[in-house]
């Protein structure tokens, strides 16, 4: 299975991590979720092997600028709906290697989870 890799475009973390794959020879496919909406079932498999924290994105302006109650009561349920509703949510990118799941972007451990 070729990795899948989420994000968008524009984000310059996406592009180092795009640019790392290409650089080093990692098939991989592209999932623009600016673009294309995301499937519910993708952040559910996300939920389960990696936590909701680990998915979701609390530095992320969009959260920031949320009211603090709203901030305050994110659960698994919550967070998930707020994802799709808005996937700034999402920490980026996300690469899915079938046996591994990043979030954000580290070279070595993309390397590690690669095998490059």
């Amino acid at each position: 299975m070729a990795a899948m890799l989420y994000g968008f475009k524009s984000c310059s973390t996406v592009k180092s991590a795009r640019k790392w794959l290409d650089d080093h020879g990692v098939e991989h496919s592209f999932f623009d979720y600016r673009v294309d909406k995301l499937d519910p079932k993708v952040v559910d498999d996300w939920f389960k092997r990696a936590g909701w924290e680990a998915v979701f994105n609390r530095n992320s302006t969009t959260f920031k600028e949320l009211p603090e109650a709203e901030k305050e009561s994110v659960d698994a349920k919550k967070a998930r709906a707020m994802i799709l509703a808005e996937t700034n949510l999402i920490k980026r990118p996300v690469l899915d290697t079938g046996k591994t799941l990043l979030f954000g972007f580290k070279a070595d451990a993309y390397a590690a989870a690669t095998g490059k």
